[in-house]
């Protein structure tokens, strides 16, 4: 069976004051598939998420999303990218001075001509979707940690992305609502054929919903599989990764 790239990466590199972060990194990654990127703290995870929505314009290289190279284009151009690909941020990036119900239909406002009988019926769908009806009203200081991630989810979920980019879902988290977390993600990916980022340094998250792992080490994807074979890997900062060895540093 032939796999669809959705996403061709080539060659991207990145740099902060003089500081590499990613360095020729390449990856494909394929329709409806669920594929996590692990690696340290300041390696450059979250930095390719935001790569990958133009929110950062790498040094060099190329990114293609449906066949589209996205680097050089202008803000305006990336609009319609924008619709494809929605990103959850770490900290759910909310409106804090705007109620549950106005985070969820500000996209619908801004890109859609939806009437607002059809802005209302849309967001009670898509919060029945990440399971917090009746929310409307509250305003996202009233929310748990949990809550504004699923919130900030639906919010994503509103222009219909056919991608989604998770940056750290579950950090913060408690177990329970973590796991409620990653439940929805699998959701996304069943319900809505999706295809899933997940930047995260929690390996059971990782294991729980991903069908492919990358681990990004020294700006370059070292090791590509599929959680039953990740444990097999040779790579000695992978087997070190995995096994939470604090005095492995090279």
């Amino acid at each position: 069976m032939n796999k669809e790239v959705v996403i061709e990466i080539k060659d991207l590199s990145k740099s902060f004051n003089n500081k590499i972060v990613l360095d020729g990194l390449n990856l494909d990654i394929y329709r409806n598939e669920t594929i996590t990127i692990m690696g340290r703290s300041g390696t450059g995870k979250s930095v390719l998420l935001k790569l990958l929505i133009g929110l950062l314009k790498p040094d060099k290289g190329s990114i293609k999303i449906f066949g589209k190279e996205i680097v050089g284009l202008k803000e305006e151009q990336l609009i319609e990218t924008r619709k494809r690909v929605g990103m959850l941020f770490q900290n759910a990036a909310l409106f804090d001075s705007l109620t549950v119900y106005e985070n969820i239909a500000y996209p619908l406002r801004e890109h859609t001509k939806f009437t607002e009988k059809e802005i209302k019926n849309r967001v009670r769908e898509l919060l029945e979707v990440v399971d917090l009806e009746g929310t409307e009203s509250l305003m996202p200081s009233e929310l748990s940690g949990g809550m504004r991630k699923r919130i900030a989810l639906a919010r994503t979920l509103a222009l219909g992305p056919e991608i989604i980019l998770y940056d750290e879902p579950t950090t913060g988290l408690d177990p329970i609502t973590a796991n409620k977390i990653n439940q929805l993600i699998i959701k996304m990916q069943n319900l809505f054929k999706v295809t899933s980022i997940v930047v995260t340094h929690d390996l059971q998250s990782a294991f729980k919903v991903t069908n492919r792992i990358a681990f990004l080490y020294k700006g370059k994807i070292v090791y590509l599989g599929n959680k039953e074979e990740v444990y097999k890997a040779e790579h000695p900062f992978v087997k070190n990764f995995l096994e939470g060895n604090p005095e492995y540093d090279d």
